[in-house]
């Protein structure tokens, strides 16, 4: 039978048995909290990615901790200022509890703004690749760097350099391992109508700038690159709904028609800035929207300020299509392989 499939059909309280090569194994899949998590310092918690620690053997979310609740702030000034928020979840992702913020040591200028980070672990060491924005500002006209930055803990992190790219205004990378050895990073060029552009590197220290992704059609930003059921997959958020383009190769891509993921619609949330973590053949997706409060006597969904993790499994369709349904629970265990 189907993995995929047993699953669906188990309750709640599912333990779910998994066939492997060397026989049969039990695995444990909790239903995630929903939210899945809110920043208890700003209750800003925006951009997730998550990422395995084998120092801590748990697992580590990693956000931009947005200034939400400071009052007198205006909405774009409250954006800047950010530090990168930290969650550790020791059950698999079902719960997370705030760790601190990460200990960055790259702020020349007062009041950095840190953003949307990307982290990886390779070669016994963490990378992060981070948006970093100079100071705090109540406009987006201002110039922004990628910086990479290495930990031995995944928690304090010492500057490597600043990523030489196609202009001054680059947010939100992606990094991805190519299937004939090296690595390639995605991100979005705000100067080019916030197109996706990409490089490539052998080390994760040099990287040689290629310029547009040209089959990339889309104006939006946070592209984020996965493997699934044998394809490849970019999900970028563009504001409306988070968009997919699926691959063979990594450099030419088609956009999935017809359909966006957590697109807002029929009262639903709707999803930004998503970072997917494929474990033991599930796609977990990990995203963010803001936070809704229902009024008890008309049962209306009202918009408060702050942003809250969520979090849903892509599952694809008979025509290789990803899809997700967030009104059902997320059964989840990021420790299934581990």
């Amino acid at each position: 039978m189907n993995k995929t499939f047993l699953l669906h059909l188990l309750p709640a309280t599912v333990l779910a048995v998994v066939l492997a090569a060397c026989g049969s194994r039990t695995v444990e899949y909790r239903e995630a909290a929903d939210p899945l998590y809110v920043d208890p310092v700003y209750n800003g918690s925006t951009d997730p990615m998550v990422c395995y620690n084998p120092v801590t053997k748990t697992y580590y979310m990693y956000y931009t901790s947005r200034r939400s609740n400071v009052p007198g702030l205006g909405g774009i000034e409250s954006v800047h200022g950010s530090p990168i928020g930290m969650a550790e979840s020791t059950d698999g992702g079902a719960t997370w509890a705030y760790i601190g913020d990460a200990e960055i040591n790259y702020h020349p200028d007062e009041n950095p703004t840190y953003w949307a980070p990307e982290v990886i672990w390779s070669d016994g060491e963490f990378h992060m690749y981070l948006s970093y924005v100079p100071g705090i500002f109540d406009t987006w006209e201002h110039p922004r760097d990628l910086v990479h930055l290495t930990s031995e803990d995944g928690r304090t992190w010492v500057k490597q350099s600043v990523l030489s790219l196609s202009s001054n205004r680059v947010i939100d990378a992606c990094i991805f391992p190519l299937p004939d050895g090296g690595w390639r990073l995605w991100y979005n060029n705000e100067t080019d109508g916030k197109s996706i552009y990409y490089a490539d590197s052998k080390d994760l220290y040099n990287w040689t700038d290629k310029g547009k992704a040209e089959s990339v059609v889309v104006n939006g930003e946070g592209p984020n690159v996965f493997e699934l059921g044998g394809k490849y997959f970019m999900i970028v958020d563009e504001w409306k709904g988070l968009s997919v383009f699926q691959s063979d190769d990594l450099t030419n891509w088609t956009k999935q028609e017809g359909r966006y993921l957590i697109d807002g619609k029929e009262g639903q949330r709707r999803g930004n800035h998503a970072d997917v973590e494929v474990v033991d053949g599930h796609a977990y997706m990990f995203y963010f929207s803001g936070l809704r409060k229902q009024n008890p006597e008309t049962g209306e969904w009202v918009r408060q300020r702050g942003s809250a993790v969520h979090v849903a499994e892509l599952l694809l369709d008979e025509n290789g299509r990803l899809y997700c349904d967030t009104t059902q629970p997320c059964m989840i265990n990021l420790m299934a392989d581990k």
